[in-house]
């Protein structure tokens, strides 16, 4: 038979007092709860049921197994607070380590994230000044195009006139030669 922890015992008494609780609820979230810690401990109803014999046949050497040997508790504080206080402060150190760390690591990825964001920023403010460039190059670039149409619709329109008037010459009626007329 495997030995049992006291305190593994004495939670298993717990539930078991639970089981024979008058409350359905309580009497099966005990049961499930005995099966799960009897599967987690790989122990077997047979092992159960040894336990419970060597309890009930042998209660005082069963209760003093439970207990562990009587020591004075000012010597148990004498014995264990510095190397309780040593394991203390060793864990506390090294949380402390583990922190500033974290926190510098921590610090380095915010600085790294501020200068990703600056030139994100810079970038967006030379995109828009592009973007704004080129939407008032293109209004003058349409300007330009109407105005430079109308120059040359006006020259063409003039230079065909002249070549016109040089194919066909006109005579005007309100010019007359006067050598012939009789005075």
């Amino acid at each position: 038979m495997t030995t049992m922890d006291p305190k593994e015992i004495k939670i298993l008494s717990d539930i078991l007092a639970l089981v024979l609780e008058d409350h359905p609820g309580q009497s099966s979230t005990a049961l499930e709860t005995l099966r799960r810690r009897a599967q987690r401990n790989s122990t077997t109803g047979g092992a159960l049921k040894n336990l419970f014999q060597v309890l009930a046949a042998e209660p005082p050497k069963a209760r003093e197994a439970q207990r562990p040997p009587p020591r004075s508790s000012s010597t148990r504080a004498r014995q264990e607070t510095p190397d309780t206080y040593r394991n203390q402060l060793r864990e506390m150190t090294e949380s402390l380590t583990r922190l500033d760390r974290n926190l510098k690591t921590v610090t380095a990825q915010n600085e790294a994230l501020k200068a990703e964001l600056y030139l994100t920023q810079q970038s967006r403010a030379e995109l828009q000044s592009h973007i704004a460039t080129s939407r008032l190059a293109g209004r003058n670039k349409q300007r330009l195009t109407v105005v430079a149409a109308i120059l040359a619709g006006l020259l063409t329109g003039i230079a065909g006139a002249e070549v016109f008037h040089a194919i066909d010459p006109v005579v005007t009626p309100h010019m007359v030669d006067r050598r012939h007329t009789m005075d």
